[in-house]
């Protein structure tokens, strides 16, 4: 018999946030502004995160999807020798948190729907504390969750567990009481290696066949949650 759901622990972009209606915005305005406005420059840029400047998208395998803000200034530091890693990380950083966020699903509802459902909730994300606060702030449901934590939060970065584990241990919850829910493989791996069962959702780049060997159900988008953890008794 499985044990019943508790907590629920999210990812935050391509989760909470539709990855590719926030995140290529945010990467064309990025890499216009680092390339000075020349297309030319920003389309090499674009070439070492992964991301078609032409095409205004992310290649599904970009490291972009899944990593840390540190993870970018690693790849685009090559094309900006003369850029310093902590300007180019400020710089990144400060786009990142003025960009236009699309909900996944109307996200003020959810929660509190989540909430009646006396379920603890949690983010936890490779982007990092303070700018998920920004996000979570500007979509007015920074308070309804009980955990928020970043790569920068001192318990590492997805796909290991420790973010997964310290929301369990910030709630009083055993892990197996805990739904991790992520759009990519890195989510889904830091649930299971936490023991927690794992639910993927499609709002990001990756496939219903990359994500579905890793979860025990794979949605559309966030909102289909509330009927099926009602449904897990």
């Amino acid at each position: 018999m499985r044990e019943r759901i508790l907590g629920v622990l999210f990812d935050k972009d391509g989760t909470l946030f539709d990855f590719e209606a926030t995140w290529n915005a945010w990467a064309e305005m990025m890499l216009s502004e680092l390339a000075a406005d020349s297309d030319a420059e920003a389309q090499t840029l674009g070439s070492l995160i992964g991301f078609d400047f032409h095409e205004r998208r992310f290649a599904p395998e970009s490291e972009v999807i899944a990593g840390t803000p540190e993870d970018i200034v690693r790849l685009l530091q090559p094309g900006l020798p003369g850029m310093q890693p902590a300007e180019l990380l400020d710089s990144i950083n400060e786009s990142a948190a003025h960009v236009p966020l699309v909900e996944a699903a109307p996200l003020g509802p959810l929660v509190t729907e989540l909430r009646s459902m006396g379920l603890r909730l949690g983010v936890a994300t490779n982007d990092s504390e303070a700018l998920a606060r920004t996000h979570l702030a500007a979509a007015g449901v920074e308070g309804e969750f009980d955990f928020i934590a970043g790569y920068d939060s001192g318990y590492g970065a997805k796909p290991m567990p420790g973010m997964c584990l310290a929301f369990a241990a910030a709630t009083g919850l055993s892990p197996e009481n805990v739904l991790m829910v992520g759009d990519s493989a890195a989510d889904l791996l830091a649930g299971r290696a936490a023991g927690m069962r794992t639910v993927a959702v499609l709002t990001g780049p990756a496939p219903a066949s990359d994500l579905a060997p890793l979860a025990t159900a794979v949605f559309p988008d966030i909102a289909h949650l509330p009927k099926w953890i009602e449904e897990q008794g």
